[in-house]
């Protein structure tokens, strides 16, 4: 399957999406002390979590 039909499959986008923002609180919780809350922790690994999930379901299909 080619990248482009990929991207008009909306669980792969769902799951891209998911990831680049788990991504965005991981860095921030890793980089600054301002960001350095649990929360932010725990909401990026369950963010990841689910992106992989959603990209992997539209995998097998």
């Amino acid at each position: 399957m080619n990248l482009f039909n990929r991207f008009n499959q909306l669980g792969f986008v769902i799951g891209v999406f998911f990831i680049l923002v788990a991504l965005v609180l991981l860095v921030g919780y890793i980089a600054t002390t301002a960001l350095h809350q649990s929360i932010n922790l725990y909401s990026g690994i369950l963010m990841l979590v689910f992106g992989i999930f959603m990209i992997r379901v539209k995998d097998e299909e």
